[in-house]
C-alpha cells in the first residue's frame, strides 16, 4: 500500500512555469513506476509522464513533450513534474499515480491509467491567458 499526495499547483499565467511534487508513503517507492496524469472539466483522464522504477526510462505525453520534465528522487520518495511554457490548455487536476513493479531495474512505463493501482486526490493547476 502506498499513499501519494500532490503539492505544487496553482494560478499561472500562460508561458509560466510550476513544478509539480507528489510524496509517496511506504518503503518501496522504488519499486514503483510513477506518472502523472490530468483531468480537465467534461474530458478524459490523460497521461502527461512517466518514470520508471529505475529512473532510467521516461515518457511523455505529445502535448507536453518539450516542455514538461519528469524526474524522482527516491531517497525522498518524491516525484516531480517540472512544466515550462504553459498554456491555458495546461488547465487540469494533476493526479500523481504508482504503479508496482516486480523489480526496481523495470524500465517500464505504462501509459494507460488502468495499469495504475494507486492514486493522490489530485492538485488544480490554472492557467490564464
Amino acid at each position: 500500500q502506498v499513499q501519494l499526495v500532490e503539492s505544487g499547483g496553482g494560478l499561472v499565467q500562460a508561458g509560466g512555469s510550476l513544478r509539480l511534487s507528489c510524496a509517496a508513503s511506504g518503503r518501496t517507492f522504488a519499486m514503483y513506476a510513477m506518472a502523472w496524469f490530468r483531468q480537465a472539466p467534461g474530458k478524459e483522464r490523460e497521461f502527461v509522464a512517466g518514470v520508471s522504477a529505475s529512473g532510467g526510462n521516461t515518457d511523455y505525453g505529445d502535448s507536453v513533450k518539450g516542455r514538461f520534465t519528469i524526474s524522482r528522487d527516491n531517497a525522498k520518495s518524491t516525484v516531480f513534474l517540472q512544466m515550462h511554457s504553459l498554456n491555458p490548455e495546461d488547465t487540469a487536476v494533476y493526479l500523481c499515480a504508482a504503479d508496482p513493479r516486480p523489480s526496481p531495474n523495470s524500465r517500464v512505463v505504462p501509459r494507460t491509467s488502468d495499469s495504475y493501482d494507486y492514486w493522490g486526490q489530485g492538485t488544480q493547476v490554472t492557467v490564464s491567458s
